[in-house]
């Protein structure tokens, strides 16, 4: 176990921005972490694990304890059933250090569905059973069949079933009751062979369309493309020297209200709030999902609007930037401004979606 002291953390996350880790440790073997893990403890030192860096803002401060970078690497797949069919399901298991664009695309490669609206999102493995990853009508709650990790309290590794998790939108136990208690390993995905690729986000749909004008049933691969042209144009596509891409993706979860709530947002505007399903669940009866870029324009804030080093993205409002020199306390100042405003109009308070480490 190779610890560096006082290492910067800014360049581990997409953001840019953060102080430094008073100690710092990359672990490439489970035996690494439970390593790591002990001499935090014995210490009693703080534990921050590290993944892909694009869903957190360090604080300008750093972080007082172990961050602790998960390097497992490795892919692993096997058919559920008998070899040889052109369709059937397929488990893959993934270490949690995996970047997820290289997951996604051997799954598309493999021809097995479940994934492939997920393309173009940065990060690692490990992060998407905590957040549930999501977008364009899918989320991974729909296809984790288990996450392997290490358990703090007990110390020892655990699976868990995909219905043990808690998923909900952008929730798992891992971000809410359970958090801090698991150092997700590893993901298992259970996906389809030979499966059709997800239409169900009208935006995509739209876009493939355009794309294919001959009717045909677009594959798996021309799904993933499309998706991430579409990420391109919102700057939610990270490319090198793009000043739209110092960000965190969403900085704010798209919120849930009741249908009450909604229609009067909508009484608002001449034009009512783009809405969503809530989600499966008793707690989302009678309840909608709406877009928070759309109530973020709607209270006067424009895409390139700045505040100071920070700002929001010039080409999608739910992503803040960093414009090169923006410390955390920039962007959380504008994310609070945002947020007030939002509120003092419509009654609804955003949820920010990066986890914030330091503060």
């Amino acid at each position: 176990m190779f610890l560096e002291e006082n290492k910067p953390l800014a360049p581990f996350t997409t953001f840019g921005i953060g102080g430094p880790a008073r100690w710092f440790v990359e672990a490439a073997l489970e035996d690494e972490i439970v390593e790591a893990t002990v001499w935090a403890r014995e210490r009693g030192l703080k534990l921050f694990v590290l993944g892909g860096g694009s869903n957190l803002l360090v604080a300008d401060a750093g972080f007082d304890g172990l961050v602790l970078r998960v390097g497992l690497l490795g892919i692993e797949a096997h058919a559920d059933g008998p070899t040889g069919d052109a369709f059937g399901e397929w488990v893959y298991r993934v270490a949690a250090g995996e970047d997820w664009e290289h997951c996604v695309r051997r799954t598309i490669e493999d021809n097995c569905a479940g994934l492939e609206c997920l393309a173009g999102i940065p990060g690692t493995v490990g992060g998407t059973p905590v957040q549930n990853v999501g977008a364009y009508g899918q989320e991974v709650a729909n296809v984790v069949d288990r996450v392997r990790a290490f358990d703090l309290k007990e110390r020892a590794f655990v699976e868990l079933p995909a219905a043990e998790c808690g998923f909900g939108y952008r929730r798992s136990r891992f971000n809410t009751t359970d958090r801090g208690r698991f150092l997700v390993t590893r993901v298992d995905y259970r996906l389809n062979l030979g499966g059709a690729p997800a239409l169900r986000y009208a935006e995509l749909q739209r876009a493939i369309e355009e794309s294919a004008r001959d009717g045909r049933q677009p594959g798996l691969a021309e799904v993933a493309a499309v998706v991430r042209r579409i990420r391109s144009a919102k700057g939610m596509l990270l490319v090198e020297g793009d000043a739209d891409c110092r960000s965190a993706g969403s900085f704010f979860k798209n919120p849930v209200v009741s249908e009450e709530q909604a229609a009067r947002i909508a009484a608002t505007s001449a034009q009512g709030p783009p809405r969503f399903p809530a989600g499966p669940g008793a707690e989302n009866a009678g309840r909608v999902k709406l877009a928070a870029a759309w109530l973020i324009e709607q209270a006067g804030f424009e895409k390139g609007y700045r505040l100071g080093a920070a700002g929001i993205s010039s080409r999608h409002t739910l992503a803040l930037v960093n414009s090169g020199e923006a410390s955390a306390a920039d962007v959380l100042a504008l994310a609070g401004q945002i947020g007030d405003a939002v509120e003092a109009r419509f009654g609804v308070r955003l949820e920010m979606e990066p986890v914030l480490v330091g503060f």
